[in-house]
């Protein structure tokens, strides 16, 4: 049983004690769920499968936001206590190749310069490829499989070993890749069906992070070297691109406006304008946040619900693989069947 004091050093670590409670139920679903999903994808019977995908997939989901709330130390007091939980996540969620201190660095460059500023071009990637590997990019695609996710975290690991500058991460990646695929080989000799279930959760995984991305801004893309070389845009810590501007073209695209419970499922992620408004609100504050910003006018509030966005992400999901632009937003309140979207801007593949 824990002691007094225990507890009280636990619940000093944290930013406040308001959070600790709901803190501790979000790492609590993360490791249980995730556990016990993978444990029920080795189960003979069909629907606790089903369950095991569904759980390991949404708590795969949760550790990827909560990657993201530690990036912006906004859990715990220190930047130690962040970094150290942010590492465990991103072993978790498979973005543990690249280091803790790279993916809050890209996030706070896309904070900071009102910008979405990558270091891979995969919508240039696509649209050179030869027609053969194109087709099969796209068929999958289509198919609802994320390769292009699935191929922004091969670069993580790749890019490393054929570009000078990056060499020094090749040791890390290299003991990183000997310890996962250690696992999941001996998860596939074990059972091919685990392997295969594991597989399409973190499919969902993507799907589902990729989702909430696509919708949330129509920022300039820009990659970090043509940015700092070229037009100089942000050595001015984002004046060009001012609060006015990331506003407009940010959005809130709630899992339900009705049932607030539901964006729990993206850890409130999808409260998007006001966390840009102050990032170091945490996940549990934001929809109050949200509510002291923007008040109960759906109109006026910049939110697009994902349901709105569910058939512009069905209709334009090869299109987007090489759109240069956003599409067509109708408007906040609504409109989002010619919203094409943005992809590869993914805060879990920092290289």
């Amino acid at each position: 049983m824990s002691s007094p004091n225990s507890i009280f050093k636990i619940e000093l670590s944290f930013r406040d004690k308001e959070g600790v409670k709901y803190n501790l139920m979000a790492f609590g679903f993360t490791f249980v769920g995730y556990l016990l999903g993978v444990m029920l994808l080795f189960s003979k019977n069909v629907f606790l499968n089903i369950l095991g995908v569904l759980l390991t997939a949404e708590a795969l989901i949760i550790s990827a936001y909560l990657l993201h709330e530690f990036s912006h130390y906004s859990i715990f007091k220190t930047p130690q206590m962040n970094a150290l939980w942010g590492n465990i996540m991103s072993w978790i969620n498979g973005s543990c190749y690249g280091t803790f201190e790279e993916i809050r660095n890209k996030h706070m460059r896309h904070h900071i310069d009102r910008a979405d500023v990558v270091s891979f071009d995969m919508r240039r990637f696509i649209e050179n490829l030869p027609i053969f590997f194109k087709g099969i990019v796209k068929f999958l695609e289509w198919l609802y499989i994320p390769v292009a996710e699935m191929m922004m975290h091969f670069f993580v690991i790749y890019l490393p070993f054929v570009t000078p500058k990056w060499h020094h991460k090749r040791m890390r990646i290299i003991v990183t890749l000997v310890i996962r695929a250690s696992i999941f080989i001996l998860i596939f000799m074990v059972s091919p069906k685990a392997w295969f279930l594991y597989a399409l959760a973190y499919c969902i995984m993507l799907t589902a992070l990729r989702f909430a991305d696509t919708y949330q801004h129509t920022y300039d893309v820009f990659m970090v070297d043509d940015a700092s070389k070229k037009d100089k845009t942000f050595e001015d810590d984002g004046k060009l691109r001012d609060e006015a501007y990331e506003q407009a073209n940010t959005y809130s695209n709630l899992a339900s406006i009705k049932h607030p419970w539901m964006n729990l499922l993206f850890l409130n992620f999808p409260y998007h304008n006001a966390h840009h408004v102050k990032p170091i609100v945490p996940w549990y504050k934001l929809p109050q946040f949200h509510q002291e910003l923007y008040g109960k006018d759906d109109v006026a509030r910049p939110v697009i619900p994902m349901l709105y966005c569910l058939k512009s992400f069905h209709k334009h999901r090869l299109a987007r693989l090489e759109s240069e632009g956003y599409g067509i937003i109708e408007s906040k309140a609504g409109g989002a069947d010619n919203f094409v979207g943005v992809v590869g801007v993914s805060f879990l593949t920092a290289i």
